[in-house]
């Protein structure tokens, strides 16, 4: 696939160029959109996440805070003591590796000494400038994703003259600020649903080929959110076929890592996608 973006997670190593790697989401949280309570005590999220490898997750991202829109932050605190023991229990247990889905400094940094190698956050390490330091010093990788606003307020609204091109414009600063502060592997996202609207949506996905010039892996989220909704006027849990499409479309036009809910389904999607894409690249009949 052209571009040589090996990483190396703990105790695996993994060219994110080579195939779409599968980022499984284990919520533990009692208000997430899709699966808010289903795992909230730590052996049910732990035998989740065993389960997630099992699919086929390349990594496991272990969420303590939802993100929804609308949704009230939690004190580090208290995500701090939701997501510990599961990340404990699950280092034991596996060796896929974990991502603490934060944008708390204290969070992240509790969850690396727990055993995660990634950090995953939805500010691009905005909302807390002790992040950077964080990450640094533990020798994390980053995902750098992009929001409008804050979680409680990123869908009032939210406007763009060119949406790619201001959402490129945000993440170049923040891969910049990283690798000053020593963050060898960064990893990006558009932030799909995080502060925009149906258009911005489709447009960022019809436009991923455009991320490429940061030369750096992406990583894309569409999983059973609400554009897909929109289209389909179904739930969440009946969103599905929509995230297949969805992650096709992602795949084709550029991305490295998919995050999502349904992992054996999508770890086959993404297959799929990846036998569509070598076609498309050589021309091969």
């Amino acid at each position: 696939m052209g571009k040589n973006f090996t990483y190396r997670f703990g105790s695996c190593e993994y060219d994110l160029a080579s195939r779409t790697h599968v980022m499984g989401i284990l919520n533990v949280t009692p208000d997430s959109f899709s699966d808010g309570g289903r795992y909230g005590d730590a052996e049910t999220a732990m035998d989740h996440g065993l389960r997630l490898a099992d699919d086929g997750a390349d990594i496991i991202d272990i969420g303590g805070e939802s993100t929804r829109p609308g949704s009230e932050p939690v004190s580090s605190e208290e995500e701090i003591r939701r997501v510990i023991p599961v990340i404990e229990r699950l280092v034991k247990n596996t060796s896929v590796p974990l991502s603490i889905d934060t944008c708390k400094s204290e969070v992240a940094e509790a969850a690396l000494k727990a055993g995660a190698v990634i950090i995953n956050d939805i500010s691009a390490m905005t909302f807390d400038v002790e992040m950077v330091n964080v990450a640094a010093a533990h020798h994390a990788t980053v995902v750098l994703m992009h929001i409008l606003g804050t979680p409680k307020t990123m869908q009032q609204n939210p406007a763009y003259t060119n949406v790619t091109e201001e959402v490129k414009q945000f993440l170049r600063m923040r891969v910049q600020t990283a690798r000053q502060a020593g963050i060898a592997q960064l990893i990006i996202d558009p932030g799909i649903g995080f502060g925009k609207k149906f258009e911005h949506n489709i447009q960022l996905l019809k436009e991923l080929n455009l991320f490429s010039s940061f030369e750096v892996p992406l990583l894309v989220g569409v999983s059973k959110k609400s554009f897909l909704g929109a289209i389909l006027n179904l739930p969440p849990d009946e969103r599905v076929e929509g995230t297949a499409a969805a992650v096709t479309a992602s795949i084709l036009n550029g991305a490295n890592i998919i995050r999502v809910h349904n992992v054996k389904e999508m770890k086959r999607v993404a297959m799929v996608s990846d036998a569509l894409k070598v076609v498309r690249q050589t021309g091969m009949p």
